[in-house]
């Protein structure tokens, strides 16, 4: 599913907030796999296959999830270069597996960054910690998964192939 900006990727919120349960069909029920905070937006997974949930969210399976995130003028190489060999946060180190520049303009720039793991809102305190301000957050890929025809709020069942991808791609990085 492509989770939009301003829904919760909870199935229910005390706080009464749109979550990811009003886009999806309940039958069978699903669970979200892992988390998108609030304000960012894109690809998500959906599943009631508790195996593939835990083989997608565990660090020690390193699927890498890609996410491209939009900043005001320009990063520096050595903030991209940081960003791969780690920022120091209130709960320790964290850095991206890859980080590159898409693209840039006169007053924007897209930094693609790849990530293994995912703590809390870890890379917009990534940028903070850089002192660059995240304008826009999206996942773009969850291991071998994109879809770039999905919209906000749409969604698909995953393929046979697709669904193969995942755990093939979590039993070639599974610790022996």
């Amino acid at each position: 599913m492509y989770k939009p900006v301003g829904v919760v990727s909870t199935m229910d919120d005390p706080q009464g907030r749109p979550t990811v349960r009003s886009i999806v069909p309940q039958d069978p029920v699903t669970n979200p796999v892992g988390r998108l905070d609030l304000h960012s937006e894109g690809l998500m997974l959906m599943t009631n296959d508790g195996d593939l949930a835990l083989r997608v969210t565990h660090p020690r399976y390193e699927i890498g999830k890609t996410y491209h995130i939009l900043i005001p003028g320009h990063i520096p190489t050595d903030d991209v270069k940081r960003l791969v060999s780690g920022v120091e946060l209130d709960d320790g180190q964290a850095s991206a597996r890859s980080a590159r520049v898409l693209s840039k303009s006169t007053t924007r720039t897209i930094v693609e960054l790849v990530m293994a793991e995912g703590r809390k809102r870890e890379i917009r305190r990534m940028f903070d910690a850089l002192g660059i301000p995240v304008e826009r957050l999206v996942r773009t890929a969850i291991g071998p998964i994109v879809d770039r025809s999905l919209t906000p709020g749409s969604y698909r069942p995953l393929t046979l192939d697709e669904t193969r991808s995942l755990y093939t791609l979590a039993d070639k990085r599974k610790p022996s």
